[in-house]
C-alpha cells in the first residue's frame, strides 16, 4: 500500500547508485527526491493529476472521491440558500473527500523527503484536519453574545478531544480486527506496537484527566462566590475554576513538550522502535507489487493538492462549525455532536486505509495507525487547543464530564486487554465495535450541559449549596449588621 510505504522509508534510507546510504547526504529539506517517492516527472500534467488523485492511497479509498460532488453543493448551499441543516449535511459529507486528498496528498509529499522531514511531516497532516477543527471550534465559541448556553462549543470541543481517541481505539482498531480477521481468520502483530503504543496512550490519558480528578476532588468544599468578607479564606466557585484553567494551561505545556519529545526521539533514532516491525509488514504486503507501480504525484502535484485540500478542508469546517447550534437546536444532544459525529467525519479517510492495510495482512501498520493518532490527540492536538484558546483569552480547560472519563479509562482498559496476546480476531473486533455503539447510544441520551453536568463549575451556580450551621449563623448575623445600617 501506498500509504505505508512514507513509514518505509522512516527507518531506512534508499540506498544511492554508489552503494552509499542517501541519508549520509541528505539534509532535513532534499535536495533530491527520495526514491519511494520518485514519480519520473516534472511540474504540473491535469490529466496525470486527476488520475493519480483518482486512485488515491488504496482501493477503499478511491471509492470516497465519488462523494466530490458534494463539496461545490455545500459551497452553493452555504451561499444560496437558509437551510442549515442541510447545509450542515452536505457540508458533513463533503469532508470525506477532502480529508482524504489532504491525507493522500500529504503521504505523497511525505515519501518524497528523507528521514526525518518525512517523519514531521507525516505525522503532521496525519492530524491536520482535527487540528483546523478544534481551532475553528475555539475561535467560534463566545457565550457572552447568546443567551445562557447559547454559544458555549467548549462542551463539545472537550467531547471531541475524547470522541477522537475513543474512535480510533474502539471503532477504528475494531473495524481492522474484523476485516483482517474474515481473511486472514487470526492476525499476529508484534508486542513492542501494542505495548509502547499502549503505555504511551495510559501516559497522555494520565495527564488530561488530571484537572478533572483535581476538580472532582475539591468541588464538595467549593462555596459560591459571594462578595463577602467573611468567606475569604474559603475556596470559592470562581477560584476553583480559575486553578482549573491555570492546571489545563499548565499541563497542556507539559503535553506538548513531550509530545516534541516523543517525535523527535523517533525522527532521530537510527533505529525506530516500529520500523523493523513495519519493514516485516511491507514485504508481507499482499499489494506490494500493485501499489509499487501507482504512478504518483510529482513535487508540484503534491504541493497543489496538499493546497487545494487544505482550503476545502478549512472551508468546510468553517461552515460545519457555523451550523452546530442549529443542529444542537434540532434535538442533537452535545455530546453526541462531538463525541460520535465530529470525530467520525475528520477521521473516516483515515480509518479507511487503516481497515485496508488490515485487510492486506499488514497488522502491525494497522495498529500503529490506530493507536499513533490517538496518542497525538491527547499529547498534541487536546493541549494545544488550550494554549489556542488561552492566546485568545477563552476559558478552554481540560475539565472532562465524568461520563467521559469514564469511558476513556474504561475503553484503554478493554483495548489493553485485547491486545494482551499478540493476537486478533474478527470476534474481538467485532466486541470493540459493539462498544463503540453502545457508548453512542448512551451519548445519544446524555443531557447537555445546560440541563446537567456531572463535573462542571456550572453544577455548583445552578444547584443548591450545603453550608455548616455555624457558616450559616455568621452569615445571618453579617446581614443583620448590614440591614441595620
Amino acid at each position: 500500500m501506498s500509504h505505508q510505504q512514507s513509514h518505509g522509508h522512516s527507518g531506512h534510507a534508499a540506498p544511492s547508485h554508489n552503494g552509499s546510504s542517501s541519508s549520509e547526504h541528505m539534509p532535513l529539506l532534499p535536495t533530491s527526491i527520495a526514491h519511494e517517492g520518485e514519480s519520473g516527472r516534472s511540474g504540473f500534467h491535469p490529466r496525470h493529476f486527476l488520475h493519480v488523485l483518482w486512485l488515491s492511497s488504496c482501493t477503499v479509498s478511491s471509492w470516497v472521491n465519488v462523494l466530490w460532488p458534494f463539496v461545490p453543493i455545500a459551497i452553493v448551499l452555504n451561499i444560496v440558500t437558509d437551510a442549515p441543516l442541510w447545509i450542515f449535511a452536505a457540508s458533513y459529507v463533503a469532508m470525506v473527500p477532502s480529508a482524504n486528498l489532504l491525507g493522500f496528498a500529504g503521504q505523497e509529499f511525505a515519501r518524497k523527503m528523507p528521514k526525518v522531514a518525512g517523519i514531521l511531516i507525516e505525522t503532521a497532516f496525519g492530524s491536520i484536519v482535527e487540528i483546523i477543527l478544534f481551532i475553528v471550534l475555539i475561535a467560534k465559541h463566545n457565550v457572552e453574545e447568546g443567551n445562557g448556553d447559547e454559544g458555549n462549543l467548549i462542551p463539545i470541543i472537550q467531547a471531541a478531544i475524547l470522541g477522537s481517541i475513543l474512535t480510533n481505539l474502539l471503532l477504528c482498531l475494531g473495524l481492522c480486527f474484523f476485516f483482517g480477521g474474515i481473511r486472514h481468520h487470526t492476525q499476529k502483530f508484534h508486542s513492542i506496537v501494542s505495548e509502547v503504543g499502549n503505555g504511551l496512550l495510559l501516559v497522555a490519558a494520565f495527564g488530561l484527566l488530571i484537572p478533572s480528578a483535581f476538580y472532582s476532588a475539591l468541588k464538595s468544599e467549593a462555596v459560591p462566590s459571594l462578595d463577602l468578607r467573611v468567606l475569604h479564606e474559603k475556596l470559592t466557585e470562581g477560584k476553583l475554576q480559575d486553578d482549573i484553567l491555570r492546571i489545563s494551561q499548565a499541563t497542556s505545556v507539559v503535553l506538548i513538550i513531550a509530545f516534541f519529545f516523543y517525535v523527535w526521539y523517533c525522527a532521530s533514532s537510527q533505529h525506530s522502535l516500529f520500523d523493523a516491525v513495519i519493514e516485516q509488514d511491507e514485504h508481507g504486503d499482499a499489494d506490494r507489487e500493485t501499489d509499487a507501480l501507482k504512478p504518483k504525484f510529482t513535487m508540484t502535484e503534491a504541493l497543489l493538492a496538499i493546497a487545494c485540500s487544505l482550503l476545502f478542508v478549512t472551508l468546510l469546517l468553517i461552515i460545519l462549525v457555523d451550523k452546530i447550534e442549529h443542529v444542537v437546536e434540532s434535538g442533537v444532544p452535545d455530546q453526541f455532536l462531538g463525541l460520535i459525529l465530529l470525530p467520525l467525519v475528520e477521521k473516516a479517510a483515515e480509518h479507511l486505509t487503516a481497515v485496508d492495510e488490515a485487510w492486506d495482512g499488514m497488522m502491525n501498520v494497522a495498529l500503529y495507525h490506530c493507536l499513533g493518532p490517538s496518542i497525538q490527540t491527547a499529547l498534541f492536538n487536546g493541549p494545544l487547543v488550550v494554549i489556542v484558546g488561552w492566546a485568545l483569552g477563552k476559558p478552554m480547560d481540560l475539565n472532562f464530564e465524568i461520563f467521559m472519563i469514564a469511558l476513556l479509562v474504561l475503553s484503554i482498559l478493554v483495548v489493553g486487554n485485547f491486545l494482551r496476546d499478540g493476537e486478533s480476531n474478527w470476534l474481538e473486533g467485532a466486541l470493540l465495535v459493539i462498544v463503540y455503539i453502545i457508548i453512542a447510544i448512551a451519548a445519544w441520551y446524555y443531557p447537555n450541559p445546560d440541563v446537567a453536568t456531572s463535573n462542571g463549575i456550572d453544577a455548583l451556580s445552578n444547584g443548591s449549596v450545603t453550608i455548616s450551621a455555624e457558616d450559616f449563623k455568621r452569615l445571618q448575623q453579617l446581614l443583620a449588621s448590614v440591614g441595620s445600617h
